[in-house]
């Protein structure tokens, strides 16, 4: 049998990780810089949690979703468990379940991890991706809207990636949506048979989807309709200019999208998106909005709350791409060679003692001569390199060469970390020493 990994899915190699780990340390950088705390919830979790939030007409309730199937042991009746979708529902869960809206009702999330959906694999649409994420619970100020999009857009710009284009509107509340519904579906009922498959269903289930179909035929006809902008109420319609005033203080540029819905049902009032063109036809890098119905959906007390997602392998290709991030492994600061095989124990020794003072320090296992060894710590960019013979080791004393410059000298082997810091004035391959 062939082995292979499901469609759908991609490896990360040792190669790729440094710049997988570039983006990881940005994302805690950056948004614990912006007061967000790290919460994880486990990859799996109940239908119902979905079903409830994302609505029962979402492409990913409707399609996407991975079913578990159940111990034949289990009550039929029980609550399927599904591979998580998303994580925007899970995270109010756990705020809700944990009790953390009584402990302190404002508080400020950020997560990172893989999420599944079964969908046809293209570039940029795994079945299984990862993704980082806010979720601001407890608060309905326009500004806080402003500080999720201002905090992907410094993300992005961390990372190097320019020319994001930020795209915002507002979906009201469901007393705004409820009587846009209609003249809706009054405009598009004299063009349905037009509409591709989907948006012929999402007329009599979730008609305000059609606006946001990426389908030519479909966005022609929306086009036509009179924003929903034009219907918000006094509430909404305030919260959105104080979210276009926030924007503008900030000099945050924006295009308003009157088709930008997104695919929850759970949104209300701003939702937006950042995309690169970079990306070809699948260009969104970030998506989110404001969700201030959902967590009294799911059985909690009345609280607003925004948030956004950001799909990292998108990240990962833009960085690869476009902006060509250039991240190499970090090379050992100091590699160990022997010139006797028998002194394999005490060049193990002496790399134990480096890591143990935050040196990165790595050695042969290989048996290789002295001339390979010197060859692997080259193509390891090894900063300096000890040399180990037995005539040295009985006075006490190693060989320390710096590769750059080619110097070398005899120093005690109880004083290679303070000869190291001498050269580096305390940073070692881009690391402070502890």
């Amino acid at each position: 049998m062939k082995l292979r990994k499901p469609q759908g899915t991609e490896d990360i190699l040792p190669e790729q990780m440094p710049l997988w780990k570039f983006v990881e340390d940005t994302v805690k950088d950056i948004f614990g810089r912006y007061g967000y705390s790290e919460i994880r919830t486990p990859i799996i979790e109940f239908y119902s949690i979905f079903n409830r939030s994302a609505g029962e007409t979402s492409d990913v309730v409707e399609k996407q979703m991975y079913l578990l199937q159940s111990r034949k042991d289990e009550s039929a009746d029980k609550d399927v468990i599904v591979l998580r979708p998303e994580l925007t529902a899970p995270v109010v869960r756990a705020y809700l379940e944990n009790n953390l809206d009584k402990i302190k009702k404002f508080q400020k999330f950020y997560y990172l991890g893989p999420l599944f959906r079964y969908e046809r694999p293209q570039k940029g649409r795994l079945r299984q991706f990862h993704s980082v994420g806010v979720e601001a619970l407890g608060s309905d100020h326009p500004l806080l809207d402003v500080e999720v999009i201002d905090l992907a857009l410094r993300f992005f710009e961390t990372l190097g990636i320019k020319d994001c284009r930020l795209s915002i509107n507002s979906i009201g509340c469901p007393e705004c949506r409820k009587a846009y519904t209609e003249t809706l579906r009054n405009q598009l009922s004299k063009s349905t048979a037009d509409l591709c498959e989907d948006c012929q269903r999402r007329f009599s289930k979730n008609i305000l989807r059609i606006l946001d179909c990426k389908n030519r035929k479909c966005y022609e006809i929306g086009s036509q309709i009179e924003p929903l902008e034009k219907h918000l109420c006094p509430g909404c319609q305030g919260h959105f200019e104080a979210v276009k005033k926030g924007l503008d203080d900030n000099k945050i540029s924006y295009n308003l999208n009157n088709h930008l819905v997104r695919g929850f049902d759970y949104y209300t009032r701003t939702v937006f998106e950042i995309t690169h063109s970079g990306l070809g036809a699948q260009d969104t890098l970030c998506g989110g909005g404001r969700y201030d119905n959902l967590i009294a959906e799911m059985g909690g007390p009345a609280t607003p709350a925004v948030g956004f997602g950001i799909g990292l392998e998108r990240v990962i290709d833009v960085l690869n791409s476009i902006v060509k991030k250039e991240i190499g492994q970090p090379a050992p600061a100091v590699y160990v060679v022997t010139t006797d095989q028998a002194l394999g124990s005490q060049a193990f020794q002496m790399i134990k003692h480096l890591r143990g003072e935050s040196i990165w320090a790595d050695m042969d296992y290989e048996a290789k001569s002295v001339k390979a060894q010197f060859r692997s710590a080259d193509k390891l960019k090894a900063r300096f390199v000890v040399v180990l013979g037995p005539d040295e080791l009985a006075k006490g004393m190693v060989k320390f060469k710096e590769m750059a410059s080619g110097t070398e000298k005899e120093v005690k082997a109880t004083e290679i970390v303070d000869e190291i810091n001498k050269i580096c004035s305390g940073v070692i391959s881009g690391s402070k020493k502890q």
